[in-house]
């Protein structure tokens, strides 16, 4: 009888806890992707998987039929690469063309558990970045990377000014948690470094990102995103992007529209150059993202 009541005490004390404590994570990320459109996400990759990215932002969809809505001349690009040394630390570099953003990165994720709603993620990333151009227009020699309307490049810069001042630094907190079952929710606040390298003095801002996702099945999903920023020259406004993703096995395609031509940290979290309200300003573009080796986490 002693040993029952001992065993009957053990399981109501382990159940009481089983209320209090969150239960360990389950192996679902709440985000499939560790992107949205800019922003990152707290998914994790196994150790060993290498992920590699590229993406394209057009021109804008009211140029219309003539310019294939955007699509004919401007393009600016990303490419990234990242490597998983362990479950919860990859490491990283990106590459955009827009000022020649060169950015090294690291990430650590997996902190997670299982709350009443469903699954809770945190990661942390920071990251340095340098802007090697130094022409004073931001065209690449005619290769028509404008930035905005009528060819103005919105972020010239002297040759003077781009040796002084052309690093930039963040470090950023991802918390995402998924909600009955299909609808991710994530906020990302970043603590951001230098963000208009046309200044020359430094300053040291804060910004908050907010990005969403609901799953329609395990192929498609709507995602959006908003950056709210500190409004300075050139970065007046804040950026909004909206569009789809489709999974399939190891690539995720992002199809988006935006007013937010650049895609590299420390560029996306500084502002805008244009108003997301305006319908005007809406720009075609996608990201794509293949995760090669490993046995990558999957919803």
């Amino acid at each position: 009888m002693t040993k029952i009541v001992k065993q009957t005490c053990v399981s109501l004390c382990a159940s009481a806890a089983g209320l209090t404590i969150p239960a360990a994570a389950s192996a679902q990320n709440v985000f499939a992707s560790t992107h949205s459109a800019t922003l990152p996400t707290a998914a994790a990759v196994d150790a060993g998987v290498i992920l590699v990215e590229v993406s394209h932002r057009f021109g804008h969809l009211s140029d219309g039929a003539g310019d294939l809505w955007g699509l004919d001349g401007f393009v600016l690009n990303r490419l990234g690469l990242a490597f998983a040394l362990h479950d919860r630390f990859a490491l990283g570099i990106l590459r955009s063309n827009s000022m020649d953003n060169l950015e090294l990165n690291a990430r650590f994720a997996g902190l997670a558990f299982d709350a009443a709603t469903g699954p809770v993620e945190f990661a942390l990333q920071a990251g340095v970045a340098w802007n090697l151009q130094t022409d004073t227009v931001d065209d690449h020699g005619g290769h028509q990377h404008y930035i905005l309307p009528g060819g103005d490049a919105g972020g010239a810069r002297d040759d003077e000014l781009a040796e002084d001042n052309e690093m930039q630094a963040y470090g950023q907190v991802m918390a995402n948690a998924l909600f009955a079952g299909r609808f991710a929710l994530g906020i990302v606040p970043t603590l951001l470094w230098n963000p208009r390298i046309q200044s020359r003095d430094a300053e040291t801002t804060v910004s908050v990102g907010l990005n969403g996702q609901l799953y329609l099945d395990r192929t498609w999903s709507l995602i959006g995103e908003w950056i709210v920023s500190h409004g300075r020259k050139g970065q007046e406004y804040d950026s909004g992007s909206f569009g789809a993703e489709i999974r399939t096995g190891g690539h995720f395609f992002k199809l988006l529209v935006t007013n937010q031509h650049q895609m590299n940290p420390t560029q996306a979290l500084a502002g805008a150059a244009e108003d997301f309200l305006d319908t005007g300003s809406w720009r075609f573009g996608f990201n794509i993202e293949r995760r090669l080796g490993g046995l990558s986490r999957m919803k």
